[in-house]
């Protein structure tokens, strides 16, 4: 009786040890996958980062004005930069940049000093200019300026989603 019992517990550890073998694969497998996105992610976070230098430092663009978001409803940071490179196109640059993810987030700029946090600048006249769709709720990306934008009239970045007509964070441009 006492072999019996002995073999058959030998019989569950074996059978248990082989049903657990291919989800330790899988775990592999799927952190192999992780770590290979990861490493593209950290890839291209490099490359937006070597595109960002070369802008800035083989003189190519200038910096013309600069701000850091705030936001209370979501909370954004980071900082947004205007350049001039070398043909005159003008560039928007979110850097450091975190806000919170939503659907139909877009950038633009408003012809306002500040779009603070709880104002719905987006119902009234407040004239804007769209950049696009947000590419990311979190990174370095760029936005390219429409040609003929007036810096002058259109002095805030803003960071809205359309859907509820919410204003996530604001930056304030200033002269660099």
């Amino acid at each position: 009786m006492v072999r019996t019992i002995k073999a058959g517990l030998a019989f569950t550890a074996l059978a248990g040890t082989f049903l657990f073998q291919p989800s330790v694969h899988a775990q592999d497998n799927m952190k192999q996958d992780s770590m290979k996105q990861d490493s593209m992610k950290q890839h291209d976070m490099k490359h937006d980062k070597m595109q960002e230098d070369k802008m800035m430092h083989d003189g190519k663009a200038k910096t013309l004005e600069t701000g850091k978001f705030h936001g209370k409803v979501h909370a954004t940071s980071g900082r947004a930069t205007v350049y001039q490179e070398a043909d005159g196109k003008l560039v928007l640059r979110l850097t450091n940049f975190k806000t919170s993810n939503g659907p139909n987030v877009h950038v633009i700029l408003v012809a306002t000093t500040d779009a603070m946090d709880d104002a719905n600048f987006l119902k009234d006249n407040t004239e804007k200019v769209e950049l696009g769709m947000l590419r990311g709720n979190e990174g370095d990306q760029n936005y390219e300026i429409p040609t003929g934008t007036d810096l002058t009239k259109f002095r805030t970045v803003s960071i809205y989603c359309e859907r509820f007509n919410a204003n996530f964070g604001a930056a304030p441009l200033e002269k660099f």
